[in-house]
């Protein structure tokens, strides 16, 4: 059964250091159940922000980080090592510095364990970037956690209000074309991706996102799914949790 829970915290900072805490706690989880633990990165100022705090956490040395694989929600259809890339973004705000942390032990974490989606200078065209990351995706991994964003608009990942990858099925990835913001090519996981995450996660801060909280918060207390508000429209399968600042709760 789903159970949705809040969590709000006075600022980004705040927020970011309490979420990455709590993913470290889940991946810590999920290796000793499992063997290994899925964990879905977001970018996004916020996103990026818990992604800071990660090497920062009293947990890092006692997690086994060669069973962590961390993958993305969404990517920018740009070349490798761009700086708009999310999976950059990741690496130069706390990733490279987990591998620096760890590299001396059997538990470091290693690059193959981050999941990149193509980029723009590894394939011909972006239909054929969302079939190569569907095939790495294929079959989906059990998420432990899904990592996600949420804009003015309401959009998680790159899936925008009346955009055709809302609606994408029996697929993990989507290619996404003239998106409203730039650059207007990339590539998302899909909302049945997303959904098939044990947890997923929003993670939202700032008084200019209080507004589509406020309206998808309504949506779905009151058991709406609106395609206009594409954050209503996704849950995990046992836990979605909102980590949110003061400012975009309301």
């Amino acid at each position: 059964m789903n159970a949705e829970i809040r969590h709000v915290h006075p600022d980004r900072g705040a927020l970011a250091t309490a979420c990455a805490q709590e993913l470290l706690a889940v991946a810590g989880r999920a290796v000793a159940e499992r063997g290994r633990a899925d964990l879905v990165l977001t970018g996004g100022s916020t996103g990026i922000a818990v992604v800071a705090a990660l090497p920062e956490c009293p947990a890092v040395g006692d997690i086994d980080f060669s069973r962590v694989h961390f993958w993305f929600g969404d990517e920018r259809w740009v070349p490798t090592a761009h700086e708009d890339r999310n999976d950059q973004q990741a690496m130069d705000a706390g990733l490279a510095e987990l591998m620096r942390l760890t590299a001396r032990t059997p538990r470091a974490l290693r690059a193959p364990n981050v999941h990149r989606f193509p980029a723009r200078s590894d394939s011909a065209d972006l239909d054929t970037a969302a079939r190569q990351a569907a095939t790495a995706l294929t079959p989906t991994p059990a998420f432990d956690v899904v990592l996600l964003g949420m804009g003015p608009d309401a959009h998680v990942a790159s899936l925008f209000p009346g955009h055709p990858g809302l609606d994408a099925a029996g697929m993990p990835v989507v290619a996404v074309r003239q998106s409203p913001k730039p650059p207007s090519e990339r590539l998302s996981l899909t909302l049945e991706a997303i959904g098939a995450a044990d947890q997923v996660w929003f993670t939202v801060a700032g008084a200019d996102k209080a507004d589509a909280v406020a309206s998808v918060v309504a949506a779905r207390e009151a058991g709406r799914r609106d395609p206009a508000l594409p954050a209503s429209l996704v849950d995990g399968r046992r836990r979605t949790v909102w980590w949110l600042d003061e400012a975009a709760a309301g």
